[in-house]
């Protein structure tokens, strides 16, 4: 058994002092448990570990590498970041490729270190080549649900342009998410309607919004559809994350850093899908400049989000723990600091930076 003590605890609707007990799961809150190994947050804050549920890569790995390693090592960097749990992200490559790399997550459910792996995130390749983004457009497929039936164990997420959808299929056993799409406003608005409600990464490789055409944009601030944010300041403006802010409530915002390979390896060359980025401080692009996911760990996105629109710190802990728990239908095993729930717990200073984290109650940073 373990307790941490001197911390600020980040509960459900408060934050407040007193020891966290916990071996696997929370065992309780309050006392320190006589005997029990005795872990000194020293004033920092204490929450729920993050749940990432965008993610292509970090540390110089990404989850479509040919290697059940590159995603060990991925789970293993992450806790450093805060995050305890993640949904490792694929592309819109050849049909193969990505199948192997489904198996790979699939394997990597089971990893006994590191950040968990709770699933998928698939990225295309039912998208729009108008708004394919980084993805590369000869791998644009028609939309066909059955291509993954093998693998609805473990899709948790798909990224699909509704535009190109046949409803008929719904529903399907994940989320489906709005995102590298053309779509318009009453196509967007009809998908929410039908299931589909879940934005991927707000205002990037979508239709914007337009006073007389809203566009996808649109639809996600007028309905009550989950919106992923890259907090950057790189992906989306600082004046658009304080709109999102003050016209979402809270619990329909889900931040992510939908970062590459590069992430954590600083200024250079690197790479996604093939394709070279190139990568100067927080900018990653393709050689044609088009931007190429984030180079931002979950620590960096939720400091810029809560400095930017002056969110508290406990409401902002929400966008990474709670609201992706809730969407992926695991607020009742981990999320928020609760006794029975998994001990998933980070521990960062004022100014987001991570002093431990634990997975299942073992220190994993």
């Amino acid at each position: 058994m373990k307790t941490i003590i001197n911390g600020r605890l980040i509960l459900p609707e408060k934050i407040c002092a007193g020891a966290l007990n916990f071996d696997e799961k929370i065992i309780s809150i309050g006392e320190p448990v006589s005997g029990a190994e005795v872990i000194d947050a020293e004033n920092n804050f204490v929450s729920a570990g993050f749940i990432n549920i965008h993610i292509h890569g970090a540390a110089g790995v990404d989850t479509m590498d040919e290697d059940i390693g590159a995603l060990k090592k991925l789970a293993e960097f992450l806790p450093s970041t805060g995050v305890t749990s993640f949904l490792p992200t694929t592309m819109t490559m050849p049909l193969e490729k990505i199948y192997r790399a489904l198996e790979r997550i699939r394997l990597g459910k089971n990893f006994t270190s590191g950040a968990k792996i709770l699933g998928a995130h698939v990225e295309g390749p039912f998208i729009s080549k108008k708004f394919k983004g980084a993805q590369a457009e000869e791998n644009i497929l028609s939309a066909n649900f059955e291509l993954f039936r093998n693998f609805f164990d473990v899709i948790k997420i798909m990224t699909v342009a509704p535009e190109v959808l046949n409803f008929s299929h719904l529903p399907l056993p994940f989320s489906l998410s709005i995102g590298h799409s053309a779509a318009t406003y009453e196509e967007a608005m009809t998908a929410i309607e039908r299931g589909a409600n879940h934005i991927t990464h707000l205002f990037n490789a979508q239709t914007g919004f337009h006073h007389r055409k809203p566009g996808i944009v649109g639809a996600a601030l007028d309905s009550s559809a989950i919106v992923e944010l890259i907090a950057d300041n790189v992906h989306v403006h600082p004046a658009a994350q304080r709109l999102v802010a003050k016209i979402k409530p809270r619990n329909e915002i889900i931040l992510i850093t939908d970062s590459l390979r590069a992430c954590g390896l600083g200024d250079g060359v690197s790479e996604l899908g093939g394709q070279k980025v190139f990568v100067k401080g927080n900018l990653a692009t393709l050689e044609d400049g088009t931007i190429a996911g984030s180079v931002a760990t979950m620590n960096d996105v939720l400091k810029i989000f809560c400095a930017n629109t002056s969110t508290d710190i406990a409401a902002g802990v929400e966008m990474v723990t709670k609201n992706p728990a809730v969407e992926l239908g695991i607020f009742d095993k981990t999320g928020s600091l609760e006794v029975g729930k998994s001990a998933d717990i980070t521990i960062f200073d004022d100014d987001l930076n991570i002093k431990k984290t634990f997975v299942n109650g073992q220190r994993n940073f």
